[in-house]
């Protein structure tokens, strides 16, 4: 099993823990109260800092009930957050609903699965391997 260490930054901040046995992620909460208004975005703070294994990245989700029921996602969806990173977990969210968004501190903002990634070995080469799809883009396969 991974390990994954948290340093609290703020005393507000809460430790992150998954809801349930079978929940992948584990839940992010605000640190500080906070309002986004309406179709405007802004980076709310967790008060905390994480430590994990290089083999690992961590994708910040949204939360499909703050989705569903306010309009509330995560801007960069699935935000990353880098093995070596240090500094204090933030989450960019977005307010595409029609009010204002208030978040109390210890709200419930976002999800976050730790998840293990594989490093490519970067090579240049002058023609690519040949596909029935070739350079075929956005909406080149039906509907």
């Amino acid at each position: 099993m991974a390990v994954l260490k948290i340093k609290l930054l703020n005393p507000k901040a809460t430790l992150p823990k998954y809801q349930t046995s079978g929940a992948s992620g584990f839940d992010l909460c605000a640190s500080e109260h906070t309002i986004i208004k309406s179709g405007e975005y802004k980076l709310v703070p967790t008060g905390l800092s994480f430590s994990f294994d290089e083999k690992y990245e961590i994708q910040v989700r949204p939360r499909s009930g703050l989705a569903l029921k306010y309009g509330i996602s995560v801007l960069n969806a699935p935000g990353t957050i880098d093995s070596d990173y240090r500094g204090e977990i933030k989450v960019l969210l977005i307010n595409h609903g029609k009010k204002d968004f208030a978040m109390n501190i210890g709200d419930r903002i976002a999800q976050a699965v730790l998840c293990p990634i594989e490093k490519a070995e970067i090579e240049m080469v002058e023609v690519l391997e040949h596909t029935e799809r070739g350079a075929g883009g956005f909406g080149s396969t039906g509907k």
